[in-house]
């Protein structure tokens, strides 16, 4: 079982100037067997953070379940000890990773960040871990966390990265699991929230960037953005980036910052201009990019690349040109850990990504898109390919937009839509304690082609099933920003919500 004694935590907090004062300096052996954030799960023997938008109730719900001491930044008018340190997350990341004697050593963990694509990258890395490190690859993503082979050792994501707390439980139950492999995403916010603090990866992952999380709850500035995301090369020991990105140069220079050239790799498409000629190491290009065939050629430029022996073809299982590079991505990872070509072909030609480009034919209308598509970067990449394979039919997209968070994402995706769609049924999208008529009229704002047809549809569920019956056999329809996602965020509420996957399945089966 899990413990930490009160001599260990005063320790480490020293250790990481984190310590203001302590309660408990003449008590260092003391244990605790639970540690917690949430009242809801305190038990006998738990350590309590306070953190967040905290209330005092929550610590005297924590007391009355058998709390022993709680830290925090302040004090409250408790008679419960406390210890009082000077950044509640960077403390709670610190005594999380000690309390489950640090799983992060015991995993090869392979990190990806980016605007887009994290979900996409993931999963193929994963699938391709699979083939050799069967049953043994723990995967922490948008979607879903998977710290094991039972079925309750898989369940739905409430963050794209957990607070430390739950992020260091499931690496410690991945590791009881006898996983030895972890693929993982990584957010901006996971480190504006210091949710990651003070954790290294084996291999970190730099995508793309481009504005988004930018608002009162999220980043403050894209600078703000930037540095967030950069973070995880800086804690990663061998670096991949995508060469194409935007920032390059401060973005490489993060990496070089705390890594050497030789374990720092660059990919970019064939072709492609790189900022101040910053050379390349794996360069990828598309031999076959339809609807239904999606082929690259990989090759390795410099002599480190070339020891990795990635230089081939690969089958995707996805469509897009969007998907190649989280695709090369997951080639230079995998050949970073040891995997074959014979392991990454069949990874890549196996993956599945729920929520992501699932396809749907019907019998006399269009071909149905389900994706998680929510803002400028990835609806226009989805939008624009999608227009590319359909010189003959229309383009018509179902979709919202988050409230209280990513105000900027509204404005994006109504240019994208202006872009590359024909026809746009605006609806309800998680919108939180916003007016869901006020999001979408900002998105149809923003939508600068008057060609464009658009109207609110309240119901999420109503605007998807219209968009289907008004298209024709030529047409595209795009169901974006929900997936699998089983409830809809409303006015501080999880409301129940069949999700966009079910809806659209069980409509086209009885059409």
């Amino acid at each position: 079982m899990p413990q930490i004694n009160v001599g260990k935590i005063l320790t480490l907090l020293k250790e990481h100037n984190l310590l203001v004062t302590s309660d408990l300096s003449a008590n260092l052996g003391a244990d605790f067997t639970q540690v917690t954030y949430d009242s809801r799960q305190v038990t006998e023997q738990t350590l309590f953070f306070c953190k967040g938008n905290f209330k005092v109730e929550f610590l005297e719900s924590a007391q009355a379940k058998g709390a022993q001491a709680y830290v925090s930044e302040q004090r409250y008018e408790t008679n419960l000890p406390a210890i009082i340190v000077t950044n509640i997350q960077q403390a709670m990341a610190v005594l999380g990773a000690a309390f489950y004697d640090f799983p992060q050593n015991k995993l090869n963990i392979i990190a990806y960040t980016g605007t887009k694509g994290k979900t996409t990258a993931a999963y193929f890395t994963n699938s391709i871990m699979q083939q050799r490190f069967t049953g043994q690859t723990a995967l922490f993503s948008t979607i879903n966390t998977v710290v094991g082979n039972k079925m309750d050792d898989t369940f739905k994501s409430s963050l794209t990265t957990p607070e430390s707390l739950d992020l260091f439980k499931n690496m410690d139950r991945a590791v009881n699991n006898e996983m030895q492999q972890l693929v993982m995403e990584v957010s901006s916010q996971a480190y504006k929230k210091d949710r990651v603090y003070n954790l290294k990866y084996d291999i970190g992952v730099f995508l793309n960037i481009s504005p988004d999380h930018l608002g009162k709850n999220e980043h403050p500035t894209f600078a703000d953005y930037l540095h967030c995301k950069e973070q995880l090369l800086v804690n990663s020991k061998v670096c991949v980036i995508n060469a194409e990105t935007q920032h390059l140069r401060d973005i490489y220079g993060a990496a070089k910052a705390t890594s050497q050239p030789e374990d720092i790799y660059l990919f970019a498409r064939k072709g492609a201009e790189i900022t101040d000629n910053i050379p390349v190491d794996v360069e990828f290009e598309a031999i076959s990019d339809t609807l239904t065939d999606n082929v690259i050629s990989v090759s390795a430029v410099s002599e480190k690349a070339k020891q990795l022996n990635l230089t081939g073809q690969y089958e995707l299982s996805l469509p897009g040109d969007f998907n190649e590079v989280d695709a090369t991505a997951a080639i230079i990872t995998s050949a970073l850990s040891g995997l074959s070509q014979d392991d990454i072909r069949m990874g890549l030609q196996s993956t599945v990504v729920p929520g992501r480009m699932e396809t749907y034919e019907t019998n006399n209308h269009g071909t149905v898109y389900v994706d998680y598509a929510h803002n400028y970067a990835s609806f226009h990449s989805l939008l624009g390919y999608l227009k590319s394979q359909a010189p003959n039919g229309r383009i018509i997209v179902v979709t919202g937009s988050t409230g209280d968070k990513g105000e900027d994402r509204r404005y994006g995706i109504g240019k994208a839509i202006g872009e590359s769609a024909d026809v746009a049924l605006l609806t309800v999208d998680d919108p939180g304690t916003e007016d869901p008529a006020e999001i979408a009229r900002t998105i149809a704002d923003n939508i600068q082609n008057t060609a464009v047809k658009h109207e609110y549809v309240a119901d999420r569920k109503t605007a998807v099933e219209q968009a289907i019956k008004m298209s024709t056999p030529d047409d595209l329809v795009v169901i974006a920003g929900k997936g699998h996602d089983p409830y809809q965020k409303i006015n501080n509420q999880d409301v129940p919500y069949e999700s966009d996957s079910v809806i659209v399945k069980q409509f086209v089966k009885g059409m």
